[in-house]
């Protein structure tokens, strides 16, 4: 007769099928629990790379003023190397040499390429992406992503200018041509409003394509705006169609303000914005990052970007 206490070890030895589920519940709880914190330390690590990128571009803004007599980077400076009477080096081109891409600026210049005709030389071309331009919060680079191109193998960057401190003065290029490049008409020491009261750069999606803010882009214009996308920042169009729309020191639009909370589908290509949870970060020209949030006022954001009104920020910022 069989030892009843030996199938009574066999019983407590085993799971039922009841008892089975509630063990993967309670693993599917405790996953549900984690994810999110998760994500949340992977933002935040995604968040404080952006602030560190946005520290090297202040940083190399600031050297090239050492180098270049005070003189702020060109919005759209004038030629390259090879190709002088052409408007083709714009900001983000300017500073390669100060992120450490020197060779990028070299190869690009002595190929006698326009910066966008895919020149270059030995092997470093116009499409070379570069780590620093690009936020990791940033997903909208549809082609080679992890380096920061786009579908068509162009750099993008998640970082933009500010139009009214880097092209407010418009020049035809010294050599003719018919083309303009737009630069500072202040150096690093003479801003107005001084470099803590002044926003840099500010983050934007870097690629957005047709999305549910399409209808607003102009079509006239849509290859201006393609430029702007994929030459790293230029913008000649920028104060009338591009991310600085009717900013002035008399009116304050509503739909200048960045964008925050929202998804590359909704973003649109006029305003800041990014990938965040409810902030975009700005870089002021005293090197200070700091994020902005979409309750700010529209009077204290203009005065945030225009270097000369002469305003305080507003409580709200």
């Amino acid at each position: 007769m069989p030892d009843p206490r030996v199938r009574s070890a066999r019983r407590g030895g085993a799971f039922t099928l009841i008892e089975l589920l509630v063990v993967i519940a309670i693993i599917a709880i405790l996953i549900g629990l984690l994810l999110p914190a998760v994500q949340k330390v992977r933002e935040a690590a995604a968040r404080t790379t952006c602030s560190n990128n946005l520290n090297q571009i202040s940083k190399a803004v600031h050297n090239y003023a050492s180098s270049f007599q005070d003189k702020l980077p060109p919005g759209m400076g004038c030629g390259l190397t090879g190709n002088p009477t052409y408007s083709s080096n714009p900001f983000h081109f300017e500073l390669l040499p100060f992120v450490e891409q020197q060779g990028i600026y070299n190869a690009v210049g002595l190929s006698g390429a326009s910066w966008g005709n895919g020149g270059g030389v030995n092997g470093q071309t116009t499409q070379a992406a570069v780590k620093t331009y690009r936020c990791p919060s940033d997903s909208t680079p549809s082609g080679d992503g992890a380096r920061g191109n786009n579908a068509g193998g162009w750099p993008v960057t998640s970082y933009f200018r500010n139009y009214y401190l880097f092209d407010n003065s418009t020049y035809l290029t010294p050599n003719g041509g018919g083309h303009q490049q737009t630069l500072s008409k202040y150096n690093i020491g003479n801003i107005p409003d001084g470099t803590s009261n002044t926003i840099g750069v500010v983050e934007r999606y870097a690629d957005l394509q047709s999305n549910n803010c399409s209808g607003t882009q102009y079509a006239g214009l849509y290859t201006h705006h393609a430029q702007e996308r994929v030459h790293w920042g230029y913008s000649q169009w920028a104060p009338v169609y591009g991310q600085w729309v009717g900013i002035s020191t008399t009116s304050f639009p509503a739909n200048a303000i960045p964008q925050t909370g929202v998804t590359a589908r909704d973003a649109c290509y006029y305003r800041p914005n990014s990938g965040h949870s409810g902030t975009v970060q700005v870089l002021l020209l005293d090197g200070s990052v700091r994020g902005v949030s979409g309750s700010i006022g529209a009077q204290t954001w203009a005065y945030a970007i225009l270097p000369d009104d002469g305003q305080p920020l507003g409580s709200n910022w």
